[in-house]
């Protein structure tokens, strides 16, 4: 009776509530969260693989829609929502979720990054040859049975798992109270635990992890913990290991390089790293915040003088490839990954929980050794009972054949007494001594069955039959037969599905942030006009006071900071940069920009920029087009630089660019050699991100040698006043009112000539 009723027939709630949930909550661990020591299959798992071998889907088979399979296991075994089960049949088939899948997929199963698999009208599956381990003795007696949901037909209570597959894939799941994970390992590695411990039960632990040193993940990678946690954690099925990506240096054209992740950790995939990374380089403000942390800018600040690009470039015959392109090439590649490995999941720990139906049927955390200690017990178990009911069934054949072989002795009174007799069968049994089944045996035996050859045949099987039934009971009762004849499979299965290690065992230390900062000071780049560059602490830099190689002048000063990068523009249009820091400092006359960048076709710098990566200009050629773009847009990680502006259709060449505020707000007013000028809205230019052509800015008469000889920013007002290059001569000019008023317009225009007014700047 239950405890919470009181003598009016009344339940209490707290007992009652208490005692309700405690069984959903064992059964939802039993039924369908935790997979059996045994057989290494969650209750859903089992169901979709016995109902697949009922339906004939062997390896050899023809795929059969998974739509059809999943109906079957709904319909006779499992009569539970069609998606989730579904998603079971996908995980069996994926071959970066186990390290053995056991079923072979036709379709789109979904992928590593996350992507979900194609509804099951579209794909299809069989079993893989490795559903053997699992299915090959289920009919032969091996383990219990049960009736189904509705008692019309039966289901086995565990899959005679012929290895411990609940170690060589591992499982990962969620149950009322208590959850568990476990990482997949590799099966020859296994298999030899399994032999060793059979031959030697007082193994420990410690001498396992020599046999057994870590997880063997399907997507490889490298186990980077120490191997006394190892130890720890295979003693207690609890912890984690540290796991991390193997990668390689490429090298590239003059002196460039770059790094290529060619293996994950479990369970990571090339979207989730480069989304980490695009967080780190674009953090966004957290809610309820008006900024970006320090933090944030920090290490957006470091990740920007790491990395240049990130690109996933897997593909089908690169399952993983991840290109990480540095800022410069003479960082440490070593460094810029270790970066990685603190800030990303390029180092990430996989799970142990090895939380698990024990042989009672209770849920039980278990370390390596007790796992495999129970697959042991269960295989003696299984081969004890396939090897009696192999024996019965000798028994029965013999039984049935001894009664033939006394046909054969006297088999004319046999047949004489079928004929004369009108009940056959008892005088059969009288006469013979035989019993009911072997007096209906031989009742309903063919003629052809009494020739004589086919008695030579009897005689033979017969004795074949009765030496395996020997063999059969010797094996029962001799505990060494049994062992020998476990570790034999073991071994068999070992080399027939055995393969090499994926995951490679290397100790590492873990990684922390040696990479730090550069503290992003202030700084001037100055720059002469035959290219000789230098850094100067601060902005406050007597620039006038500065003295260079003969015959050579400023060209450029650019106050930014340590961390930051400058670019310059060259004739060619073509774009290059240089962390600030990079250039020397000193008192001297500095370094040739030449061992900094490398211009390309003879081109010649034409004008220097330092801004912050979003400041946005105007980019302009002297034949009137023009766009606008981003300063992080001239950012090249080559010394080679990269095209720009595309000087082959827009023609001319580069004027200096002009800075424009974030929004499309103020004008653009631009001058030609004629005397014109066009002011027109900011907005009318198209914004490139790459760069490129660009836009007419204003229309000239190039074929009468008109150029634009200049574009100045003007934020609106009464008055702009500015200078002009008309022909060579520098041209003051201050516009407003009427003045003003006919300048203003659409893109593309001629403009108007300046006032004669103009004077001469001084």
């Amino acid at each position: 009776m239950f405890d919470g009723i009181r003598d009016n027939d009344e339940l209490e709630l707290a007992p009652y509530a208490e005692r309700s949930y405690l069984d959903y909550a064992v059964t939802i661990v039993k039924g369908r969260s935790l997979p059996g020591v045994n057989d290494g299959q969650k209750p859903v798992q089992r169901r979709i693989l016995y109902a697949m071998n009922e339906l004939g889907l062997g390896p050899t088979a023809k795929t059969m829609k998974s739509a059809r399979v999943v109906g079957d296991v709904l319909g006779k075994y499992h009569p539970h929502g069609d998606q989730s089960a579904y998603d079971a049949l996908v995980r069996l088939a994926q071959d970066f979720s186990l390290r053995y899948p056991i079923i072979d997929g036709q379709g789109n199963f979904g992928s590593r990054d996350g992507d979900g698999a194609a509804a099951m009208r579209y794909t299809e599956c069989r079993l893989t040859p490795f559903s053997e381990i699992l299915l090959s003795e289920v009919e032969l007696g091996t383990v219990d049975w049960r009736p189904n949901y509705d008692g019309t037909m039966k289901e086995p209570e565990a899959l005679p798992a012929r290895l411990p597959v609940v170690l060589l894939n591992g499982f990962s799941g969620i149950a009322v109270g208590m959850a568990g994970d476990l990482p997949p390992h590799n099966l020859r590695e296994i298999a030899d635990a399994a032999l060793a411990l059979l031959k030697s039960p007082d193994m420990t632990v410690d001498q396992l992890v020599d046999i057994v040193p870590g997880p063997d993940l399907p997507d490889g990678g490298q186990l980077a913990a120490a191997r006394s946690e190892v130890v720890d954690v295979y003693a207690t099925g609890r912890g984690s290991l540290r796991m991390r990506a193997r990668w390689r240096k490429e090298e590239l054209a003059r002196g460039q390089w770059r790094i290529v992740v060619y293996e994950l950790p479990y369970m990571v995939s090339c979207v989730k790293i480069a989304t980490q990374i695009e967080a780190m380089t674009n953090p966004q403000v957290k809610k309820d915040k008006k900024s970006l942390s320090p933090e944030q800018k920090d290490l957006k600040d470091l990740s920007l003088s790491l990395m240049e690009e990130v690109r996933d470039e897997s593909s089908k015959d690169n399952k993983i490839r991840l290109v990480i392109e540095p800022r410069s090439s003479r960082q440490s590649p070593e460094d810029l990954m270790n970066f990685l490995f603190v800030n990303t999941d390029l180092e990430a720990n996989v799970v142990f929980n090895a939380n698990v139906i024990d042989l009672d049927q209770k849920p039980k955390t278990m370390g390596l050794k007790e796992q495999l200690q129970h697959w042991l017990d269960f295989r003696f178990t299984t081969v004890t009972r396939r090897s009696r009911f192999e024996l019965d069934k000798a028994n029965d054949r013999i039984h049935i054949l001894e009664g033939r072989h006394l046909v054969f002795l006297s088999i004319d009174e046999v047949i004489k007494t079928i004929r004369e007799s009108d009940e056959p069968k008892p005088e059969l049994m009288q006469r013979f001594a035989l019993s009911e089944r072997q007096a209906e045996d031989i009742l309903e035996i063919r003629l052809r069955q009494l020739a004589r050859l086919e008695g030579f045949k009897l005689e033979q099987e017969l004795a074949e039959l009765r030496k395996k039934a020997e063999q059969l009971n010797r094996l029962l009762g001799d505990d060494k037969l049994m062992r020998k004849l476990i570790a034999d499979e073991i071994k068999a299965d070992r080399d027939k599905f055995g393969d090499d290690r994926r995951t490679l065992i290397q100790p590492e230390a873990r990684a922390v942030a040696s990479v730090q900062a550069k503290a992003d000071e202030a700084c001037t780049i100055v720059v002469s006009k035959n290219l000789w560059a230098r850094r100067f602490a601060g902005h406050d830099v007597a620039v006038e006071g500065l003295t260079y190689k003969p015959n050579d002048t400023g060209f450029a000063v650019l106050r930014t900071t340590t961390n930051a990068p400058v670019a310059f523009l060259d004739s060619n249009g073509r774009a290059y940069s240089v962390l600030a820091s990079d250039v020397p400092a000193g008192r001297g006359d500095g370094v040739p920009l030449t061992s900094l960048i490398d211009v390309q076709n003879h081109g010649r710098i034409l004008h220097a920029l330092a801004a912050e990566p979003t400041a946005r200009f105007v980019f302009a050629t002297d034949k009137g087009l023009g766009f606008i773009a981003k300063f992080e847009a001239l950012i090249a990680r080559p010394k080679a630089g990269k095209d720009f502006i595309n000087l082959k259709e827009a023609g001319g060449a580069p004027l200096a660019p002009v800075a424009i505020p974030a929004e499309d707000e103020g004008f653009l007013a631009c001058g030609g050699s004629n005397g014109k000028m066009s002011i027109f809205p900011i907005g009318e230019i198209n914004a490139l991100a790459k760069g490129g052509k660009g836009v007419l800015l204003m229309f000239l008469d190039t074929n009468g040698g008109e150029t634009l000889a200049c574009a100045k920013y003007f934020a609106g007002g009464p008055v702009f006043e500015g200078v002009l290059d008309i022909k060579g001569t520098a041209v003051k000019f201050s516009l407003k009112g009427d003045d003003l008023e006919k300048h203003v317009g659409k893109r593309a225009r001629k403009g108007a000539f300046l006032p004669k007014k103009g004077t001469l700047a001084g």
